[in-house]
């Protein structure tokens, strides 16, 4: 019985376990036929989807053949035949370096006791570089140098063959000052004035009479500027020499004309000498006032020398009074010279201050014109070359590397600009 109970407990549990399992696979068909949907609905759009066709393999065009062709002529082609020009046609050049700098020669000795009077000149260092640098440039050095150094024959021997670096052998002065530009190169160091000058030729020995006449030229400009600086110091000296000169004798003669008119050759003196009789007469006074007081207290009223005395005293008073009046007295019955003292001694001394500065003014020309003399046999100003010309052992010019390298580069640049300026006209039409 518990065997038959057992087998019914089973049985009731497959049934159950059937019921669920059932239900599992009916819920897999259905995700199963949704997806199937999905599939048919991914492929019928995939179909209804036009289809391209596969890119074939790329190929020139005639675009690109004008392209390239374009590039071969206007880069390749031009390249190739400055390659060409320059390591066969164009001819070697070589380069002269000289360097020099104006330099001034320092004063001491006697222009230092002088009171630095030598400093008026000014130090003109500076301004000298910048004349001389112009002066290089300029359509007088192309002439000197081209006296010295003929440049038309030698910058034109190999005309027409290497044109780019040649003169044409009838070519104007301009147009020489134009290719001065081309074969002499100027470095200027403003701040400590030194200048260097470089000269291409096609053989060394003439760049180097070229820097060697440059360099002489330089020097002679120099002595130039050093000879007018001299001429100037010595007229500005004369003249200042001459000015103080009138000016000294007319002071002299003021004052001796003062002195003529007054009869006074010092009257500072000449009111010592009055102040001294004054002093003079004061003492008199006194001692005969002193006799008298003396003479009065032995005497009686009448006696004749006691009147005699007074007399003296009233004579020295008078004396007294007519030396005072002298002192601002105009006129000329008591010996003054018709002139108040307080006026001879301001003219005086108006007079004295005019000479002193007369004199000093007429010492300190002197001293400057001793210094402008000292100054003019000298050279103040000289060329001082720091770089005697050289002579070159092996062409440095033309760079044929650099050159043929911007030529290429500049082709380049100009096919590309010229190429997308093309391309960007035909999209637009």
């Amino acid at each position: 019985m518990q065997e038959a109970a057992a087998g019914r407990d089973s049985a009731q549990n497959s049934r159950n376990g059937g019921s669920g399992g059932r239900k599992k696979l009916k819920k897999l068909r259905q995700k199963v036929r949704a997806t199937e949907a999905a599939l048919e609905a991914a492929q019928q759009q995939v179909a209804e989807t036009p289809a391209y066709p596969m890119a074939r393999p790329a190929q020139m065009r005639r675009r690109h053949w004008g392209l390239l062709a374009s590039f071969v002529l206007m880069v390749l082609a031009p390249l190739a035949a400055a390659v060409f020009y320059l390591w066969a046609v164009a001819e070697d050049q070589y380069i002269s370096t000289a360097g020099f700098t104006v330099r001034s020669q320092e004063s001491s000795g006697a222009t230092d006791l002088l009171g630095g009077l030598a400093n008026f000149a000014g130090n003109t260092t500076a301004s000298d570089s910048d004349i001389l640098y112009e002066f290089i440039q300029s359509q007088e050095m192309v002439e000197s140098v081209d006296r010295t150094v003929p440049l038309r024959p030698h910058y034109s021997q190999h005309w027409p063959d290497d044109w780019a670096f040649s003169l044409w052998p009838d070519a104007t002065l301009e147009e020489m000052i134009w290719y001065w530009q081309r074969i002499v190169g100027i470095s200027y160091d403003s701040g400590s004035g030194l200048i260097e000058v470089q000269a291409v030729a096609f053989d060394p020995e003439t760049a180097r009479e070229i820097t060697r006449a440059i360099v002489a030229e330089s020097q002679t400009r120099i002595n130039e500027l050093n000879e007018q600086a001299r001429e100037d110091a010595m007229r500005y000296a004369l003249e200042d020499l001459d000015e103080a000169l009138e000016r000294l004798k007319g002071a002299r003669e003021a004052l001796t004309q003062f002195r003529t008119r007054t009869r006074i050759v010092d009257p500072e003196a000449d009111i010592q000498g009055r102040m001294g009789v004054m002093n003079n007469l004061q003492q008199q006074l006194a001692a005969a006032l002193i006799e008298y007081d003396l003479l009065r207290g032995t005497v009686g009223e009448g006696d004749p020398r006691l009147k005699k005395a007074q007399q003296h005293i009233d004579v020295i008073r008078e004396r007294i009074n007519i030396e005072r009046q002298t002192f601002a007295s105009t006129n000329t019955d008591t010996g003054a010279v018709g002139e108040d003292y307080p006026s001879l001694i301001s003219e005086f001394e108006r007079l004295t201050v005019d000479l002193e500065y007369a004199e000093e003014t007429y010492r300190a020309a002197l001293t400057a014109l001793e210094v402008a003399r000292d100054e003019a046999t000298r050279q103040s100003r000289y060329l001082a070359t720091y770089i005697k010309p050289t002579r070159a052992q092996e062409p440095e010019y033309p760079n044929r590397p650099m050159l043929a390298g911007l030529v290429g580069l500049f082709l380049l640049l100009t096919w590309s600009i010229l190429t997308l300026i093309y391309y960007s006209i035909r999209d637009r039409s």
